[in-house]
């Protein structure tokens, strides 16, 4: 049996070290995932723990395909650059913002971060494991910092080095440094390719290059000059709008990612053909939407938007029909096992509970022994369970909505929408009403109308302000629905008036301008007069001790009193 042993940490890795002498690592399919992995390898090594074997695991079905290891107990899994846990790992370490699935007894390290090597190599390892250039180079090149260090898409979509002398010894590191990256991503789908490269590179980028080299030449893989011209004609192919790739002001729109030949691919494509583009939106036929900056534009518009809000405004727009759809165990594991083999870790009721559990509409209509068989037999594959095993799946349950939620994710400037695969699937021979592909490009459109509404709105406020049209002027505008006002504009109103976001309005904040989230006003026990002006524009008295209702949704209040009377007053006779 494997005993998992309670730890504070990595850094106390003695305990760990006197149960296993073995071990596996598992690791995300990029530069960052590559290099932790061998950095994980080396720190692992220095406390006595041998690895023998590596393997790439992929969020989506790839993630529950992963092999368990050959001898289970004996041999401990580690996981490193991953966001989502499971049951089966002793070790977890990632550096993203928030993580799912994780068992209390893992013994884990997570520290957001540019990138989780960084972490394993100069934090948790006594000395350094990968350089400090090395480690800036993939810490670019996993967050996208690419404008502090006059990266251009040319740079990174490189496939072949060679040595600058114009350039300084610390900038052709750098350089070669995207070659390895753009290599192992073009070698990625090649047999056992990364796994060879964590088990046999020493922690530096040249010792990797020198591998990729090596595998590329015994093995016949495709040359880097044949990828380049595969590249070069794929660039070409997506350098006009047609079908399925288009421009909505400042924003690409993509579905696919069109024809590919073999190592042509790079996804900084859209922003090489386009280079004006602030925002690129890519909807993914596998049931994943992305949402992304552009990493190589200094003066990019809507420097302060957070991505990671505008999806959760689009899910909050999509949630009534979203939450709608009931999605169970059984629907998850079906379509989490598709690429799932016999020896494969499959889509287990921990994993279930792990990334689902925390969500308000996930329900269990069971007792404890309901929860035991369920754990008992979801250890096998969906495929090979049994009618009447297969019907217990199905009382287990969560929302559409709650599903995407636990599978999304993302920050100020990029974001993924996830697990849209996961609903509108055919179900005991019925078909859907529409499938899940179409929900896909839904959810793009969606994205790409908030996205490019928040940027014809800022453009509006900052043309406004250009020509010094101050808060008067565009309350005037809007009381006389010459304009509807922006939500960048009511922030901008907000601001000037030191106004207050808050329901209680007066009662907390007696004299000053607030904004009421709700169509109805009170005005019981306000001793004054306000102005109401709602987000459609209409204008109304409010006498103390009646109440009010508003079309709109939303409520701008100013007192006939102090400072702000004249500006009541003024609107009114307006």
């Amino acid at each position: 049996m494997k005993r998992l042993i309670k730890e504070s940490g990595i850094r106390d890795i003695n305990k760990i070290a006197k149960r296993y002498k073995k071990a596996k690592i598992y690791f995300h399919q990029d530069l960052d995932g590559v290099t932790t992995a061998i950095a994980m390898k080396n720190y692992l090594e220095q406390n006595g723990i041998e690895v023998i074997d590596a393997e790439v695991i992929q969020y989506g079905s790839k993630e529950f395909a992963v092999k368990k290891p050959e001898g289970e107990g004996d041999i401990m899994p580690v996981l490193v650059d991953f966001a989502h846990g499971k049951p089966m790992f002793v070790i977890h370490t990632d550096h993203h913002d928030t993580q799912a699935g994780v068992e209390k007894e893992t013994s884990t390290s997570f520290r957001e971060a540019r990138s989780n090597v960084e972490t394993i190599s100069q934090i948790l390892s006594p000395k350094e494991i990968f350089s400090a250039d090395d480690i800036l180079l993939i810490s670019t090149v996993d967050s996208a910092n690419f404008i502090e260090h006059k990266i251009t898409p040319d740079m990174v979509m490189n496939f072949l080095f060679k040595y600058d002398k114009d350039e300084t010894l610390k900038r052709n590191k750098m350089l070669m440094g995207l070659v390895v990256n753009k290599l192992i991503l073009a070698y990625k789908n090649n047999h056992r390719f990364m796994e060879s490269l964590v088990l046999n590179s020493k922690p530096s980028l040249l010792s990797i290059l020198n591998n990729i080299k090596k595998m590329a030449s015994d093995q016949g893989y495709i040359s880097p000059e044949e990828m380049k011209k595969n590249q070069d004609d794929y660039v070409e192919s997506r350098g006009v709008e047609k079908k399925n790739l288009e421009r909505v002001g400042n924003i690409i729109s993509q579905y696919g990612f069109g024809g590919i030949k073999k190592g042509g691919y790079d996804r900084y494509t859209p922003f090489k053909n386009f280079p004006d583009a602030d925002f690129l939106v890519t909807g993914m036929p596998f049931g994943t939407v992305q949402a992304s900056c552009n990493p190589y534009k200094a003066e990019r518009a809507l420097k302060g938007v957070n991505l990671g809000e505008i999806k959760d405004q689009v899910l909050e727009n999509k949630s009534k029909e979203l939450s709608s759809l009931i999605i169970t165990f059984g629907d998850i594991k079906r379509v989490a096992e598709q690429e799932a083999e016999n020896k494969s870790v499959g889509f287990t009721f921990k994993d279930m509970v792990a990334i689902y559990g925390e969500r308000p509409s996930f329900k269990i209509q069971g007792n404890e022994k309901l929860k035991e068989i369920l754990d008992n037999i979801s250890s096998k594959l969906y495929r090979y369970l049994s009618p009447k095993q297969k019907e217990l799946l199905e009382k287990v349950t969560i929302n559409g909505l709650d599903v995407i939620k636990a599978n999304s994710g993302g920050h100020k400037c990029i974001t993924n929408i996830s697990g849209i695969n996961f609903l509108y699937r055919k179900k005991n021979g019925v078909e859907p009403p529409k499938s899940f592909s179409n929900l896909v490009k839904e959810i793009q459109d969606e994205i790409v109308r908030v996205l490019n509404n928040i940027i014809q709105s800022q453009q509006g406020l900052k043309e406004s302000v250009n020509k010094k049209e101050g808060v008067v002027e565009l309350l005037k505008k809007h009381i006389s629905k010459e304009k509807t006002l922006s939500e960048s504009e009511w922030k901008y109103i907000i601001k000037k008036l030191d106004c207050v976001v808050d329901n209680r309005g007066q009662w907390d904040h007696p004299g000053k301008c607030t904004m009421i989230e709700s169509n109805r006003i009170t005005m019981q026990n306000v001793d004054f007069p306000l102005v109401g002006i709602d987000d459609t524009g209409h204008i109304k008295l409010m006498l103390p001790e009646n109440d009010y209702k508003f079309p709109g949704n939303k409520v701008f209040e100013i007192p006939l009193k102090g400072k702000y009377k004249n500006l009541g007053l003024e609107l009114l006779k307006f």
